[in-house]
């Protein structure tokens, strides 16, 4: 049964659409099944057979009553009879002899006529239900003749299986519809609530979102409203707070700045003026990642535009750099956030690479930035380690991070704000390649 189960699930639809459908449509096509059976057991073949006795009935009444009789003359009144009471039309050829031959019944309505004729007509007899249209012919060997019963066949048929079938197959389509479009309609909001999400996760702020539906989905919709707002609200005032510390931080770092400006030059002012760069150097990086851009607004960008930019920025500090873009590409993103991801991530590949290739392509669904260098790369057991914030290589005072090992977690905390991910991998020039993964 555990082998079974995938091979069921590859059958089974995905959508909770396509499962919902089924749930409603399973039961319907079962009690149809159940009904179709029972109608064709009980009511079909029941009405079938007592019609087909019906008629052979009445024929072995008037078979009995011309057989005695060796001339046609005196039962005319026999025959004027059956067709008014019988629906029957009767003729007698005399001296004819039937063929000896048997047609074989074919479908539900000959084969009981035939067996009902075979219990109640004593003489010989061939059933005929294909040469006249919409008839029965049956003929009877009499002594003397061959008498021939024309009938209907709307009286070995009954109406109510059509109706039966047409009233199966209309209900079925018309609760089908139903069922589609109350799915629907159930659906959307889920549908709504999905891209609300997702357009969040993607840096977007999804105003217009609502919580509509059904209880259980107004429900999840207005969690997600409280948390939208909770974090907006956390970013403000993180925002806001940092700013502050910033300002603070910054203007004894002014002051000690200017008071090395005016004290006479020598290797302790020169060592002081070097630690003063790296604390400023650390604090940039400190804000840049508490902060992370979480203020921008998502707006469409030419992503070749800013690869430019940014190899270009590269160039003018003597790296070789190589851009290889397939073709335009026009992506919502943070444009400044997301500049300062690809920036630390080709500084990172200029530091420690002498030649850096930038590509990017389109992929399934997918956007891939490479950026491959020739250095020394990172060992794979390192590489989920280097994204921790302040974790730097051993060996190293400003390993892959920037300075303060920052970079790559500022990188991959940007990356992840536009829902994409970012991997390390090997470089076909030996280095390191970093892959950025974003949805179109």
């Amino acid at each position: 049964m555990a082998r079974l189960t995938p091979f069921i699930k590859r059958f089974l639809p995905r959508s909770l659409f396509g499962r919902s459908l089924m749930i409603i449509v399973t039961p319907m096509i079962l009690v149809q099944v159940i009904s179709t059976y029972v109608f064709y057991d009980r009511h079909w073949d029941l009405i079938t057979r007592r019609l087909s006795g019906a008629v052979a009935g009445e024929l072995a009444f008037v078979v009995e009553l011309l057989a005695e009789e060796p001339s046609i003359e005196g039962n005319e009144p026999i025959f004027e009879m059956s067709r008014r009471h019988f629906w029957a039309e009767l003729t007698y050829r005399p001296g004819d002899i039937l063929p000896n031959e048997t047609l074989v019944p074919s479908g539900l309505l000959e084969e009981k006529l035939t067996r009902e004729l075979n219990q109640r007509v004593k003489f010989p007899h061939r059933l005929d239900a294909r040469s006249i249209e919409r008839h029965v012919k049956i003929s009877v060997q009499l002594p003397n003749g061959v008498l021939d019963f024309t009938t209907t066949r709307d009286r070995l048929f009954s109406s109510t299986t059509y109706v039966f079938l047409m009233w199966m197959v209309g209900s079925s389509l018309i609760l089908f519809a139903v069922a589609v479009v109350f799915m629907r309609n159930q659906i959307r909001p889920i549908r709504r609530l999905a891209a609300a999400a997702d357009s969040f996760g993607k840096g977007s702020d999804a105003p217009g979102f609502k919580s509509e539906g059904a209880v259980e989905v107004r429900l999840a919709a207005s969690a997600f409203i409280r948390m939208r707002d909770r974090i907006q609200r956390q970013i403000s005032q993180r925002t806001e707070m940092l700013a502050g510390v910033s300002h603070d931080l910054r203007t004894p770092l002014t002051r000690m700045r200017l008071q090395l400006a005016m004290m006479p030059g020598g290797e302790d002012a020169d060592a002081l003026r070097q630690d003063i760069a790296e604390m400023e150097q650390m604090l940039e990086g400190y804000l840049a990642f508490a902060r992370g851009e979480g203020t921008e607004q998502a707006q469409p960008v030419d992503l070749d535009r800013l690869l430019r930019e940014v190899t270009n920025d590269a160039r003018r500090g003597g790296r070789r750099v190589v851009l290889r873009s397939e073709e335009p590409l026009t992506l919502t993103l943070r444009p400044n956030a997301f500049k300062r991801a690809l920036t630390n991530l080709v500084q990172n590949a200029c530091r420690y690479g002498k030649a850096v290739e930038v590509s990017a392509r389109q992929t399934d669904g997918h956007v891939e930035i490479d950026i491959d260098d020739d250095g020394p790369g990172i060992p794979p057991e390192k590489r989920a380690e280097v994204f921790k914030p302040f974790f730097r290589l051993e060996g190293s005072r400003n390993p892959m991070t920037g300075g303060v090992g920052l970079g790559l977690t500022i990188a991959r905390d940007i990356v992840l704000g536009h829902g994409g991910e970012l991997v390390l991998g090997d470089a076909p020039q030996g280095g390191l390649r970093a892959t950025i993964l974003l949805p179109v």
